[in-house]
């Protein structure tokens, strides 16, 4: 750590996760930030969050809500403490100030620059912190031409493109059903926080990291920005098909949907086999995945047919069991109920009584440590005494 007065252990338990010691001053909100910031402390990380006085605004970002408080917030916040911290009182702002001295990794996603007026930015920071490891996370960067710009996910599901290739071909670009860049985004943070401390091993010393959505996207939209940047081609909205690849798609059964995904010849050669249609794999139309993309429109017909001869959970069953991708369009619950059947157990319970917050395990999986799930999301400025008093002792003096 950058600083031996660690803040004491959360909840007087042992942090047994890879990242235990170390201290995040959380400035961020919203989602990216904080996402990324659970994800740290979900493997072990102490993470102070810092609130403005009326707190982080998915706070009020509901419905849907569990007692009254936001879903939004509740799935992005545990594992963290929370402190309320007006930068423009003087008080205020010399806790945090400390706090980013004291911290290992500060995370922020405040517009580039608006931190330097209260001497958080990364360079003020640095100065007294050399070896802290500063995220921040924007929506268009920290260059003149995008740091002005608000970098809401839905701003950006469209600017990048997202949106034109999502939605029927007949039909109005749509969003994806979540905010699916600024969670990318913040996997993007963390991977940067992460190699930036691997790095700190060495040298001593930590670095600026800087994510931003636009270029989150482009990267995440792969294939398909491939296809311009690489193969000059722009790529359009087929609803559910896919450019490359035949069958990729829903395809309807007798009681609904199923999706099936022959991402090969083999795969598809066994998926004709389970249809009772081998006569398919030596027809010279559909013999390899370049023929059966560009005659989707003959083949299509020919497994629909055969498909609508039974319901989807039928046709599951026998064409996994043959090890050909398929799965039926579930709902929320239904995915969740399908991740607990096959022993993912997606759902763990943070807190204990009347605190406790049923939440989304994380998905990350180690043989010799785990993560921990300590806190749930605290109410604003729940442990503000606690770090205030902390903050104003002597670094390195012995803690509660």
């Amino acid at each position: 750590m950058s600083d031996p007065g660690a803040l004491p252990p959360s909840s007087g338990s042992p942090r047994p996760g890879p990242l235990s010691g170390l201290l995040v001053a959380d400035f961020s909100r919203i989602l990216a930030g904080p996402y990324a910031t659970m994800l740290l402390a979900d493997l072990g990380a102490e993470v102070v969050k810092v609130e403005g006085p009326g707190g982080d605004d998915t706070r009020t970002w509901q419905p849907p809500v569990r007692e009254g408080v936001s879903t939004y917030y509740l799935g992005v916040n545990r594992n963290k403490r929370s402190v309320a911290l007006d930068l423009k009182d003087g008080d205020d702002l010399a806790a945090a100030q400390e706090l980013a001295r004291r911290a290992d990794v500060v995370v922020e996603n405040f517009k580039p620059g608006g931190l330097a007026r209260f001497g958080l930015d990364y360079d003020s920071v640095a100065a007294t912190n050399p070896a802290v490891v500063y995220a921040s996370i924007s929506g268009f960067g920290s260059g003149p031409g995008g740091r002005s710009l608000p970098g809401y996910d839905l701003i950006v599901q469209a600017i990048s493109g997202l949106m034109s290739v999502t939605g029927d071909p007949d039909g109005e670009p749509y969003r994806a059903g979540v905010a699916v860049f600024d969670v990318m985004a913040g996997l993007h943070a963390t991977i940067g926080v992460l190699s930036a401390l691997n790095l700190r091993h060495e040298t001593g010393r930590g670095q600026h990291v800087e994510v931003n959505l636009l270029s989150s996207a482009l990267s995440g939209l792969v294939n398909q920005t491939s296809a311009y940047v690489a193969g000059g081609v722009v790529p359009f909205r087929m609803g559910n098909s896919h450019p490359s690849l035949f069958p990729y798609e829903p395809l309807p059964c007798s009681d609904g949907d199923l999706i099936v995904t022959a991402g090969n010849d083999g795969q598809f050669r066994k998926l004709c086999e389970v249809l009772g249609l081998p006569e398919l794999v030596e027809d010279p139309r559909f013999r390899r995945n370049e023929d059966r993309t560009a005659n989707r429109d003959a083949l299509r017909p020919l497994l629909v047919e055969r498909l609508a001869t039974r319901t989807k959970m039928e046709w599951f069953r026998d064409i996994i069991g043959a090890g050909v991708p398929c799965g039926p369009i579930n709902t929320i619950d239904q995915g969740v109920a399908f991740a607990e059947e096959i022993g993912l157990d997606p759902v763990v319970t943070v807190g204990e009584g009347g605190t406790a917050v049923p939440s989304v395990r994380n998905p990350i999986r180690f043989s010799d440590t785990a993560a921990a799930y300590r806190l749930p999301p605290p109410a604003l400025d729940q442990h503000g005494e606690e770090i205030r008093r902390w903050l104003a002792k002597p670094a390195g003096e012995e803690q509660l």
